[in-house]
């Protein structure tokens, strides 16, 4: 028979947060794979178990590699218990080409839940929560990052990102130039953590705030898009957001037909507006 892949959730910060599980799985497992075994170790003094199996290293560097022998240990019958340095394995963490290889080999595959980030910021954001979608970590080069953002422009559900701190003011700068600087959103850092804050606004006053240097784990929830209908959307919002279309490559006439269907008015009337602007300016 084959074996068992475990995926087991791990704290985002406070230690006390571990599932029970979570040490039944890590004394009991034939193999722990781990993004970080030095980690690992901290993980297990804390909650003061000692894994009886084979621990090894799984992170992106040696995902591609490891995946196959990980295959082959639980093909053979083994529990293989997977855990990233926080969170969710395979959630924007290593995991999953393991699960994917698992399932195509008929491995049973279960979890061990634990704390999540995405779903921890999200309550606490005070944002609709009804209908959400996780965007990951965004591009790191600015024109990447810019049409990344004017994919998701018209989407009406609430957005969750991870961004590293030292990028953070740059990625609210953008969001506040896609989605307007009045966009709601909330910057959850170092959540469960002794720092734990939570700064709520609109993205150009977050943007600013963050100017200043931000420390820690980031989460960045950010209000989905309005209904939107030509009485709702001015002139001038429209030729904002040709402009932000253009400047990340896309040609004029692309940009109007986009944002004439993101706001719900015809085409001619950003198109208008734009000439308008141009012979203002």
């Amino acid at each position: 028979m084959t074996g068992t892949l475990v995926l087991a959730g791990t704290p985002i910060g406070d230690i006390s947060d571990a599932p029970p599980r979570l040490a039944e799985e890590l004394a009991g497992a034939d193999v722990v794979a781990a993004e970080d075994t030095r980690r690992l170790r901290r993980l297990t003094q804390a909650l003061g178990v000692t894994p009886k199996g084979r621990v090894v290293s799984y992170f992106e560097g040696n995902e591609s590699a490891r995946t196959p022998e990980l295959v082959e240990e639980l093909v053979g019958g083994a529990r293989v218990l997977l855990v990233t340095d926080a969170g969710m394995p395979s959630v924007s963490d290593p995991g999953y080409r393991l699960v994917a290889a698992a399932v195509e080999r008929d491995v049973r595959v279960t979890a061990v839940p634990g704390p999540s980030a995405v779903l921890t910021a999200l309550a606490l954001s005070g944002l609709p929560v009804d209908r959400f979608c996780f965007e990951g970590f965004l591009p790191r080069k600015a024109g990447e990052r810019l049409g990344r953002l004017r994919e998701v422009a018209g989407e009406r559900r609430t957005l969750v990102y991870f961004e590293a701190p030292h990028r953070l003011d740059d990625t609210l700068a953008a969001m506040a130039e896609v989605f307007g600087a009045e966009r709601r959103a909330a910057v959850c850092r170092e959540l469960t953590k002794t720092y734990e804050e939570v700064r709520r606004g609109g993205l150009a006053e977050l943007a600013a705030w963050a100017a200043d240097g931000v420390r820690g784990e980031i989460t960045v929830v950010v209000e989905g898009a309005p209904e939107s209908g030509a009485e709702d959307v001015g002139p001038e919002e429209l030729v904002r957001r040709v402009r932000v279309r253009e400047e990340a490559g896309e040609r004029r006439k692309e940009a109007i037909a986009a944002v004439a269907q993101e706001a719900g008015v015809p085409k001619r009337v950003v198109f208008d507006a734009v000439v308008a602007a141009k012979n203002a300016g």
